[in-house]
């Protein structure tokens, strides 16, 4: 956007000062909800990720996505994360196997999304999809062939970097 962009302009087609867009957009931001979600990317013996696909039914149904879910209220991010695998996957993890790796910050229309991702490569138990979601092992430098949420998408250049 620029600053004689039509965007800028108020009721009477005068363009507004930069400083009165910004305090409107902080205004707008203050008033959405924050969200956290924790995510992982499972790395197996050949560095592919594990992403899963939203099922019918789920908001963003239909995207890919990589694990996790909403911290519930006590729980630490790793807690969290590693409740969400052993639920969606059947999988267990130890928390030392759990590294942070990067944030996704994303402002949804009517919430904001703080999400780190970790990364793990150990864990115990078959990935096994138990909330009808369909999984994929992906190499990380084909994972923008998937379609993902908005906020999933500014993560992949780290895995790219870490993986390939």
């Amino acid at each position: 956007m620029t600053y004689g962009d039509r965007r800028n302009t108020g009721d009477n087609g005068v363009n507004k000062p930069l400083r009165t867009i910004f305090s409107e957009r902080q205004t707008r931001m203050a008033d959405l909800k924050l969200t956290l979600v924790v995510a992982c990317a499972l790395v197996d013996a050949d560095k592919r990720v594990l992403i899963a696909q939203r099922p019918e039914g789920k908001a963003l149904a239909g995207l890919w996505e990589f694990p996790g879910g909403k911290l519930e209220m006590g729980e630490r991010p790793e807690q969290s994360l590693i409740r969400e695998l052993h639920e969606e996957l059947g999988i267990t993890v130890a928390e030392p196997c759990l590294a942070p790796l990067t944030f996704a910050s994303y402002g949804y229309e009517t919430f904001h999304l703080l999400m780190p991702l970790y990364i793990c490569r150990r864990w115990e138990g078959l990935v096994t999809p138990r909330e009808g979601q369909s999984l994929a092992w992906v190499r990380a430098n084909k994972l923008r062939d998937y379609p993902m949420p908005p906020a999933d998408i500014p993560l992949i250049p780290h895995l790219i970097d870490l993986l390939m």
